[in-house]
């Protein structure tokens, strides 16, 4: 692909940075309207149980208080979320966890709204919860929901398990554990919603999808989709945690019954306990290989413990199942995952989106393989990635851009420079090992077909205007669907402008999440683009006498041999107040089969390998982060700077979850702030931290993009827990893989 562009490729600072750097920014909460109420909720305190009744009299008859609702007072309907629409907007019958939502309170000061939850009565048949997923799963055990505990069962299967593991000289197998994981965004949930005189509502919203807003308040208020519109804000980060619009629904409720504006804003607390989660998961994993090293099966049953409510449950289970063989050709494979009901937080969308999970047990047992056939970790997994004749574990073969072979030849460079380091010898107590992680992931939604849509507008002036659903969350997506533009209507990007957060301006492009914005809205933007600008050379070589292939657009003319003529010109003389095109991108995929798995469901994926360099001290058992290597596949950059610091972002977000992060709950969560929620800070990050892009177009992408964000997370715990299990000497199945737990690993040598 040529490298001969204007824009793509340019490490262009983002749009947003001025705003957000200047204090200039707009948030949610900043959001303040004549007559605004405050919101408050009532949460459950039992994980299980029925309501008898709810007395709100004397919360009604508070000062300051306006409105008191509880389920019976919903216009609408009930139940919503994300895909699976089964969480209560107010419980009314019974309640499923610790959190959940029972009654709101709509008053003049947030004091007065805080005050008046204490006067309202809920009267609880307490019942025995379920906690545990494989206790939920055993005959007999209490019903989270009628249908029973199992929520989702996602299957692989392919070829013949028993004569594979028949024929393999070695076997390993394993259990694995990995955590419930907090999204921790700097921003809590903010929901600002206003009637308006038209007999609908306007919304404000820290989100990840407008246009999921305006479908579920539209549902909940019983409002046609035309009376909502929703403006997303700058939004404070999102991680998968801001598709479900509950706080959006809670204030649109009170503001439509009030007949007044209302503000819900989420203290860390109220979102640390009611705000689903990262699924934690159970794998059992066994793993085959002949001599030489080759994989020859794989079977795994995966346990996701998704707690009361299914709302995207099912995805990442499909997710995790459909990645289970990672970025390695296995010709045999049985996978079967499961997504249980129990009486916790509920789990959701988190960047990764059940690939880490499956990743950090299948790397482990890779370098278990090493050990058993004396063969270097790299080698090993050499001899068995993915090229663009094999398949994956869906059965497809993806024909370009499978650059997994060349990452690993420059990771290999990488582990013997680290290993160097290894001849030095430690401080007294210090243990030191290198650790390979790799991983795999399809771009956009596997569950169904993804598409984007997008609105380009050339104006007279030679700028342009972008309309484009997607949300940028703070990663920078606004600043490349600009790059795209520009570069195909030959234009400076500050020409163009950028409108993603405005329903009734945006079309709809799905949720900011999958890896999907670069590769899907990029592609729906290109192609928006560069039907506005044949449009034109169309028009313009009408008037010129010559072909529309021997014209160019540059800068707000159009140009032919020596000479020009502006669009002001051109627009003025045919009458045109602006061009305007509309393009869908919709990727050649296919679900995968219900039964075997079998399918397409990418239309591009992402591959990474990491390399870690730890120490460990054996005293104590903390892990100290030396040298980290993050080599992605961008397929082609479109802006190095955003790359740069996305894969710095998601290498951090897996050391969380590799080191520290775990959402813990008994009788809910337990851990409710974040002195003992603990997150990586700058004390955490590696001493010396590597970027590494291998660039390998992909056809189908823009100027050959693909999604990225996610994959950087993928292979990190995994990663990690291979250099220590070899530093220890003690394999690591369960993370977060905190000092305690490592002291107990070193114990047991």
């Amino acid at each position: 692909m040529s490298n001969d562009h204007k824009v793509i490729g340019k490490s262009i600072p983002r749009l947003d940075a001025r705003s957000k750097v200047l204090g200039e920014a707009r948030y949610a909460d900043d959001l303040s309207l004549p007559g605004m109420l405050y919101v408050k909720v009532v949460r459950s305190p039992h994980p299980n149980a029925r309501i008898r009744s709810i007395d709100t009299s004397r919360a009604r008859n508070y000062p300051g208080v306006i409105s008191v609702l509880t389920a019976q007072d919903i216009p609408g309907e009930k139940l919503m979320g994300p895909i699976i629409k089964d969480q209560p907007v107010l419980c009314g019958e019974a309640v499923g966890y610790v959190g959940d939502a029972v009654a709101l309170v709509g008053a003049e000061t947030e004091q007065a709204a805080e005050e008046a939850l204490e006067l309202i009565k809920v009267d609880y048949e307490i019942l025995a919860p379920v906690l545990d997923p494989f206790k939920a799963m055993e005959p007999g055990a209490p019903q989270v929901h009628s249908g029973g505990n199992i929520g989702t069962h996602s299957k692989v299967r392919r070829g013949d398990m028993e004569a594979a593991f028949r024929d393999a000289t070695v076997v390993v197998e394993k259990r694995f554990f990995y955590p419930r994981v907090e999204h921790a965004y700097m921003e809590p949930e903010v929901a600002v919603v206003a009637p308006d005189p038209g007999g609908g509502v306007t919304v404000w919203s820290s989100t990840q999808y407008a246009h999921l807003d305006r479908e579920e308040v539209s549902r909940v208020l019983g409002l046609p989709q035309s009376r909502v519109r929703v403006h997303q804000m700058m939004t404070g980060g999102g991680f998968g945690g801001k598709i479900n619009p509950h706080a959006q629904c809670l204030a649109a409720l009170i503001a439509w019954k009030a007949g007044r504006p209302a503000k819900l804003r989420y203290s860390r607390e109220e979102s640390l306990i009611s705000s689903y989660k990262c699924h934690p998961f159970v794998m059992d994993m066994k793993l085959g290989a002949n001599r030489e090293g080759k994989l020859l099966a794989l079977e795994a049953t995966l346990v996701g413990n998704t707690g009361a409510y299914l709302l995207q449950g099912k995805a990442v289970i499909t997710k995790s199942a459909t990645h289970v063989s990672g970025p390695y050709y296995i010709p045999n494979i049985k996978a079967d995952a499961y997504a249980v009901f129990t009486n916790c937080v509920p789990c959701g969308a988190m960047r990764g989106y059940g690939v880490p999970q499956v990743t950090f047990a299948l790397e482990s047992l890779m370098d278990e393989l090493t050990g058993r056939l004396g063969l270097d970790p790299i080698e090993l997994r050499m001899r068995n990635a993915l090229d663009t004749t094999l398949p994956n574990a869906t059965g497809q073969v993806m024909g370009a851009s499978v650059p997994i072979k060349e990452m690993l030849g420059k990771a290999k460079l990488t582990v013997q420079s680290f290993k160097l380091l290894l001849q030095q010898a430690p401080a007294k107590g210090k243990l030191r090992a290198v650790g390979v992680g790799c991983s795999t992931r399809g771009i956009g939604s596997i569950r169904k077909p993804s598409r984007s849509t997008a609105v380009v507008s050339l104006h007279p002036d030679g700028s342009a205007t972008v309309a484009c659903g997607h949300v940028d969350l703070g990663q920078g997506s606004d600043t490349m669907m600009a790059q795209v533009a520009a570069e195909e209507l030959g234009v400076d990007v500050d020409r163009v402008n950028v409108v993603t957060n405005d329903t009734a301006i945006s079309p709809d492009c799905e949720s900011t999440s999958a890896s999907r914005v670069t590769y899907l809205s990029g592609n729906a933007v290109r192609l928006a683009a560069a039907k506005a600008r044949q449009r034109v050379l169309e028009i313009a070589a009408g008037d010129l006498g010559c072909a529309p292939e021997e014209l160019r657009l540059m800068n707000g003319s159009v140009v032919y041999r020596e000479q020009g003529v502006t669009l002001a010109g051109l627009f003025s003389k045919h009458t045109f107040h602006s061009v305007t095109s509309v393009a869908e991108f919709l990727p050649d995929t296919v679900p995968p089969d219900p039964e075997t798995g079998q399918g397409r469901p990418a239309g591009t994926y992402n591959f990474n390998v990491h390399v870690a360099l730890v120490e460990v001290d054996e005293g104590t058992g903390q892990i100290r982060i030396l040298r980290y290597l993050a080599l992605t596949d961008v397929g082609h950059m479109i802006n190095p700077l955003i790359v740069e610091g996305q894969v710095h972002g998601g290498m951090m977000m897996g050391l969380g979850s590799a080191l520290m992060e775990e959402v813990k709950v008994e009788n809910g969560v337990t851990n409710t702030s974040f002195a003992t929620y603990l997150i990586p800070t700058t004390f955490d990050v590696p001493q010396e931290l590597l970027i590494g892009v291998v660039e390998e177009p992909e056809p189908t992408g823009p100027f050959g993009a693909k999604g990225f964000a996610e994959g950087s997370l993928d292979p990190v715990g995994a990663t990690i827990a291979n250099a220590v299990s070899k530093a220890i000497g003690v394999r690591v199945t369960r993370l977060p893989m905190t000092s305690e737990r490592i002291h107990e690993l070193l114990s047991q040598r």
